[in-house]
């Protein structure tokens, strides 16, 4: 069965074609690599795995509950809709909504896979091609790695939300590197990182809360690589231009927090989309998990050099000023020795296995 097959809504056609003109950059200058790139590119060659063989496909989901989240993720938990539900009809709820965010973890790994390699095309220094393209094959792997738990164990995905679409337009379809950066390495894969997060350490099954596990190792050094490339670009330019990239922040913060509303879900499930859209900006839960999601995205921000007062009064406003000082360092080490973890339980695992048998 196909990907447009399991789709819970018409997805419409199964391309979609982004018109981009940008200038492809080839460097002469082999030895001018930054120690910090380089590290982090000696880091992302040891560090690649294989899906196919890393997570244990063989375990399978939960059927009332793929994930296995508590009940209060789901974001219209306590709502009517919810409260008018029959049991069977919240199994249903769950396992779509689950599958509706996974599969936006899915469509947006793809377009980091195309951002990173129009960055490996664009960006103008050989360290940061080098790093980039580790990144591709990372980004390729998130890709597979989702689009197998979708399509093996939940037999149900759907289509890209227009949000993250659009966002995605707007970062491929800017011509200057430094956006492509700007746009997915800080804040569409930040405020992935937290995402992946709330599975990651609140899901009891070990299958969904591996995949994630594992794509946060790759993606902490993904965010550090966008970081590391802006730091030294964006003291170089004019306030004008730092103005429009901050502008440009503001707005996707603001699209990323109030607009993936799920509401295809809602809409696929025949519940009143706007009750439960209004539901959503309103429960604390929903107003606790949304600023959340800007924990990396923040502090990133600040160590860039994009701060000027615009920001911070959005941010202030937002409420997630307050994560400015958060250290990015201790976060990027913890989803490593989470990765880790993992691997040492089912090695643990393994071993048991193989002294019963």
């Amino acid at each position: 069965m196909s990907t447009t097959d399991r789709y819970a809504v018409p997805a419409g056609s199964p391309d979609w074609d982004v018109k981009q003109q940008f200038t492809s950059t080839f460097r002469w200058e082999y030895e001018d690599g930054r120690a910090s790139l380089l590290g982090l590119y000696e880091k992302g060659k040891t560090r690649q795995w294989n899906a196919a063989e890393r997570i244990d496909w063989s375990q399978q989901l939960d059927p009332e509950n793929p994930e296995q989240l508590p009940d209060e993720s789901m974001p219209i938990f306590g709502s009517g809709p919810y409260l008018r539900m029959t049991e069977k009809e919240r199994v249903t709820a769950r396992t779509h909504f689950q599958a509706w965010q996974l599969s936006q973890f899915m469509h947006g790994e793809q377009g980091a896979l195309v951002c990173t390699a129009k960055i490996v095309q664009q960006v103008p220094n050989m360290d940061a091609k080098f790093y980039a393209a580790t990144q591709v094959i990372d980004e390729a792997r998130h890709v597979e790695a989702y689009s197998r738990l979708l399509h093996e164990k939940f037999q149900l995905a759907y289509p890209i939300t227009p949000t993250l679409r659009t966002l995605l337009e707007n970062v491929l379809s800017d011509s200057r590197w430094d956006m492509t950066y700007l746009g997915m390495q800080v804040l569409i894969e930040g405020l992935a990182l937290a995402a992946f997060a709330q599975i990651r350490d609140m899901a009891q099954n070990p299958l969904a809360a591996a995949v994630n596990a594992y794509v946060m190792q790759d993606e902490a050094r993904h965010v550090a690589f966008g970081r590391l490339a802006l730091r030294d670009f964006y003291p170089q330019l004019t306030q004008a231009e730092r103005d429009e990239r901050e502008e440009f922040a503001v707005e996707a913060c603001y699209a990323m927090r109030d607009r993936f509303q799920a509401e295809e879900v809602w809409g696929a499930l025949g519940l009143p989309v706007a009750e439960c859209a209004a539901y959503m900006n309103e429960s604390d839960f929903m107003r606790r998990y949304r600023t959340a999601l800007f924990t990396r995205i923040v502090p990133a921000m600040k160590d860039i050099g994009l701060w000027g007062p615009k920001i911070r009064r959005a941010y202030s406003e937002m409420n997630i000023l307050g994560f400015a000082d958060t250290d990015l360092h201790d976060l990027s080490r913890h989803d490593e020795q989470v990765a880790d973890d993992f691997d040492a339980r089912k090695a643990e695992i393994a071993s048991v296995a193989r002294s019963v048998a």
